[in-house]
């Protein structure tokens, strides 16, 4: 294919806007990029021109988007460019759109917390029999099973979210009465938990 893929470091711009179509769910957002530059006169960064871009992405990358991501947060967006010319208000105008194939957070300037999303597209086996739970093939993917017992990974990742949740208990002990008795958290603050 002779696409252009591009990868755009930036941060959305307008709210998401999520809606259903025949060909299934898609988000768009408008989303800002900023070069920055370094003026050795002056020793420190500069922002230069921002450009705007329309980001698209569909089904579940579409609906994920949509629950994860607010304005202003910092995103990395990979896809397809697009620029197409419309007449509005009779004159000729440009626009440049992304049809995005994959959205992360910018961990650079933040942390984020990952939450894996239930399968909703189906996927074929190799044998052309349907997953188990899907009825004729054509649902909604497998329906997962608990993990084999005496599995290292589950039993690393459930020893180091154990660690964290009490890590975490241990230092917002205290939250309750630091926000008036509200029971909210007065500090959320995330960890980063290394599973070796």
């Amino acid at each position: 294919m002779n696409d252009t893929t591009v990868t755009l470091v930036g941060n959305v711009a307008t709210a998401v806007e999520y809606r259903e179509t025949a060909t299934g769910g898609v988000a768009r957002f408008r989303f800002a990029v900023t070069a920055r530059r370094w003026d050795r006169e002056r020793g420190l960064w500069s922002d230069g021109n921002t450009s705007f871009y329309t980001v698209s992405a569909w089904r579940s990358l579409g609906a994920n988007l949509a629950a994860s991501v607010s304005v202003g947060e910092p995103l990395v967006v990979h896809g397809r460019l697009r620029v197409r010319e419309d007449e509005r208000d009779g004159q000729r105008k440009t626009f440049v759109d992304v049809d995005a194939l994959a959205v992360g957070h910018d961990l650079t300037r933040g942390t984020a917390a990952f939450r894996r999303a239930a399968r909703t597209e189906p996927r074929a086996r190799t044998d052309g029999q349907p997953y188990a739970g899907t009825g004729t093939g054509t649902g909604a993917g497998p329906v997962l099973g608990p993990a084999p017992e005496g599995d290292p990974w589950t039993e690393a990742v459930a020893e180091a979210v154990a660690v964290a949740v009490e890590g975490i208990a241990v230092g917002t002990g205290d939250s309750e009465k630091e926000n008036g008795g509200k029971g909210e958290e007065a500090n959320t603050e995330h960890r980063l938990v290394t599973v070796s």
